[in-house]
């Protein structure tokens, strides 16, 4: 890899066509755009990123991922776009195409079209962020959980126990308000950046050392089902939400 390529980013827009919870969610419309339409361009006017590659196994999506300026190198194989895939099999595959044709990068970042509310400031932000610190593998975007472990029971055949050990807290963590419990986080879909070494060393897509990406407002925001997508068409119909601007038509 050479001194350029150690310090790039290639921005990775995973966009299967198989989708179950939302379906067709990715070419789906919202606010007139393909819903990938808007991962793609915040990607771009984030303006950190030295290529922005689609991995679909779409002709479609592909078709749409070209007009609004991404790549797709190919189509990404039927056996690494199920839903049981894991990402650092189609991640793999993608750095791996892109470096046959003598393309390679430092560092990659994971970009779902399902957080279509993530700004090309935000980018711009965990990048910063992420440069920062030398000694993380990665970073990853996370969010505090509404729904508290702490409240969290498991099955033991006819009776539930705590999921987690409180260590004796009195009062036990389960009978605690929200407010008064440890703050836990939960990641969200809205990016992930690691170096380009992690896929090879720990054969996965976040190393070992992994830096927190605090999300601020709706950028977080991830669709996940039929609801999600309601209240996202209503938010954005009333204002209450933005978009990531794009100045193309939208695709015919």
């Amino acid at each position: 890899m050479n001194a350029d390529a150690a310090f790039s980013l290639v921005g990775l827009v995973p966009a299967r066509s198989g989708s179950k919870r939302i379906l067709g969610k990715n070419v789906r419309r919202l606010g007139g755009h393909p819903l990938v339409a808007y991962t793609i361009v915040a990607a771009l006017r984030s303006e950190v990123c030295d290529a922005v590659v689609v991995s679909t196994d779409s002709d479609e999506i592909a078709a749409i991922a070209d007009y609004y300026g991404a790549e797709v190198p190919c189509l990404r194989p039927a056996g690494l776009a199920g839903d049981l895939s894991p990402d650092v099999e189609w991640v793999r595959f993608t750095i791996d195409t892109l470096a046959s044709a003598g393309r390679t990068f430092g560092f990659f970042s994971i970009l779902r079209p399902t957080s279509p509310l993530r700004q090309p400031e935000t980018i711009r932000r965990a990048w910063t962020e992420f440069r920062s610190d030398p000694g993380a593998d990665s970073l990853r975007a996370v969010e505090l959980c509404r729904q508290h472990p702490g409240k969290m029971w498991s099955l033991d055949g006819d009776r539930i126990r705590p999921l987690l050990d409180d260590h004796g807290a009195k009062p036990p963590w389960h009978s605690r308000p929200y407010q008064a419990l440890p703050p836990v986080y939960v990641q969200n879909a809205s990016l992930e950046i690691a170096r380009h070494n992690v896929l090879f060393d720990s054969e996965t897509i976040a190393g070992n050392v992994v830096r927190p990406f605090h999300c601020r407002g709706t950028e977080g925001f991830d669709l996940n089902d039929e609801s999600d997508w309601l209240l996202l068409e209503r938010f954005v119909a009333n204002g209450s939400v933005r978009l990531p601007e794009i100045s193309l038509a939208p695709w015919a």
